[in-house]
Parts: C-alpha cells; structure tokens; sequence
C-alpha cells in the first residue's frame, strides 16, 4: 500500500501558513468579476485572461513575475473590494485546511494609482474582512507590514510610521520585492526602530541565485533583526548561513511552488527544501501568492510529497516549527491548533 497522501488527504490535514501575500491573493472569479466591473480591458478567450492575469508557467526571474503583478494590483481600488479581499482570502485559506494564517501586504503597493485610498482606509478595509472571516471560520489570523525595498527611502520611512502606529494589528515589519541592487542593510535603522517598538521582523531574502544571497540573508538576520526570513532557499550554498540560521533558531517561510514560478530553482528536484530541512534548519511551507499563482497551499504540500521525498512526519515537523515561530499570541493559537 502506498505511503502517499491523496489530494484530499493532504487538503484536509491541518496547516500553518506564515507566508501569504494578501494582495496577491484575491482568488480568481473574483479578479474577472471587479475586471469586467472597471470595465478593464483584457482578452476574451478564457485561455487568454489567465496568461494575462496570472503567473501560472515558469517566467525568467523574479522581476519579471512581479512585473505581472502589476496587472492585478489594479483591482484593488476600493474598500469594498479590499474588505471582500480580506474576508475571502481567509475562506479560502480555512477551506484549504489552514488553520493559522499570517498574511502581508504592502501598503504602497496597494495605494498606487489609487490617489482615494490612504494607508489608514485600506488597513481599516482589510481588518473588516478579516474581522468578519474570523466570525464565520475557526482561524487564527495575523497582518505583517511590507516595505517595498524598490520604492524610495522615504516611502520606507514611511511606512515604517505606519507599522509602529498601528502595531496592535501588525504583528511584524517585512522588506519585499527585487533584492539585487536593494541590499538589507539599506533599511536598517527601520527595522531596528520597529523591533525597539516591539514588531516582529521577517525579511524577504536569499530568494533568487546570486553569489550575493548568503551575505543578504546573512545581514538581514544579523543587522535587520530578523527571527524568519522570507523564502532563503539559497542559504543552501553558503554554508557558514546555514550555520547561522541554526545557531539563532531563524526559520525559512518556504514557497516551493512560487520558487519554481520565478526560477529560483530550474526544476522542482533542485529544491532545497528537504535539504535545508535534514541539516536542521527550522523550515516552514507557505504558499506566497495564491491568488496571482491560481493555487493553494496544499499545491505546495504535493510537490513537497511527489517531487521531494516529504512524508507526513515532514509535515508535522514544518507545521510544528511554524507553530513556534508564528507571530501570532499563543493564546490565540492554542485556540484554532491541537498539536
């Protein structure tokens, strides 16, 4: 009999996912219905919209697949869609068998040609939504603050104020989009300046080749603060950082599936993920975009399970490191989790 889990074996088991772009998760009958509201343009061949929309095929870079983002980041211009955001990104989380559930968003991002929406009016819009989600469902749910390392320094500055000010409902400061030529060291004061106020960091880091990546990660553990780091799949090459992430117990928000979208590994087999997992470093699995990647984190799971060897102990052992690891209150953990 075969030790494999079924779909439906894996979609019911239950997960942790600390690593979930919310405005990157709007789920797909929902971005072709505001589409066809705005009166969009866009193509009429169901084929055509997804290309258009989505990253659903393996682009060349990482800057190219945030590039398409681009297209989906136009949807978001109204409290009202971003309250239905919140709610049905939780939803759809719970119904994928999530039961703790960090999700991000940058609010720059969100607010850009959308001269009506200030960082305060979306934040209040998707703490409805998820306010709402969390009255209906049995999930735990926390919002990270992003920084968008490509946008100027005040704008980080910026929204560094922002996190601080409303650190009752952020739990942590996160610094995303293109690493190269955007070093995590530039940011440092921010990031000192929001842990001294009591916010978590987490750094997206070490997340596509570069003979640079190990010093990133290295500097965004060490300078930055950070006790997670976004993705970090290439620590495996360096390691003097796979030492250092064992040594300060930093734990790597892993998105197999994303890391195959943007090549940050030609071939699922070259993942690292069970690699980093056998040398002991804390590894949880996330599932980034959902929305932009039409998936779900149990996608993530398979691929874990048929492309790297993953058992269901695996899954155990990353949910219990997330477990540790998730910024969310103990309290309000034990209160959706059994472990």
């Amino acid at each position: 009999m075969s030790s494999l889990l079924s779909i439906q074996e894996i979609r019911s088991l239950p997960k942790i996912d600390l690593h979930r772009h919310l405005d990157c998760s709007m789920r797909w009958s929902t971005m072709l219905e505001i589409a066809s509201t705005l009166k969009m343009d866009f193509p009429a061949s169901p084929r055509a919209q997804y290309d258009h929309f989505l990253v659903t095929q393996p682009m060349n870079n990482l800057e190219q697949v945030l590039n398409k983002f681009l297209t989906s980041q136009k949807l978001l211009g109204s409290i009202e869609i971003l309250e239905r955001l919140g709610f049905e990104a939780c939803e759809d989380a719970f119904n994928d068998g999530v039961r703790i559930l960090e999700l991000r968003y940058a609010p720059t991002y969100i607010a850009a040609g959308h001269p009506h929406l200030n960082f305060e009016s979306i934040h209040s819009a998707l703490l409805k939504g998820i306010h709402r989600a969390q009255q209906k469902f049995s999930i735990a749910v926390g919002l990270i603050c992003i920084i968008q390392r490509n946008l100027p320094f005040e704008n980080a500055a910026l929204v560094t104020d922002f996190a601080i000010e409303n650190k009752k409902t952020f739990l942590a400061l996160d610094l995303a989009d293109n690493e190269d030529g955007f070093e995590p060291k530039k940011f440092a004061s921010l990031f000192q300046k929001a842990k001294s106020a009591g916010l978590q960091i987490t750094v997206h880091s070490g997340e596509s080749p570069s003979s640079l990546a190990g010093r990133w990660v290295r500097d965004s553990v060490e300078i930055l603060g950070a006790s997670r780091i976004g993705h970090g799949v290439q620590s495996i090459h360096f390691p003097d950082v796979i030492q250092l992430l064992k040594e300060k117990n930093v734990l790597l928000e892993i998105c197999p599936y994303s890391n195959y979208l943007t090549q940050a590994f030609k071939t699922y087999k070259e993942h690292p993920l069970k690699k980093l997992k056998d040398l002991g470093v804390a590894v949880a699995i996330s599932s980034d975009d959902p929305g932009m990647f039409a998936s779900v984190l149990s996608d993530d799971y398979l691929i874990a399970q048929n492309e790297l060897g993953f058992s269901l102990q695996d899954f155990q052992d990353c949910n219990q490191s997330a477990f540790q690891h998730s910024f969310i209150s103990l309290a309000e953990k034990q209160r959706v989790w059994r472990l």
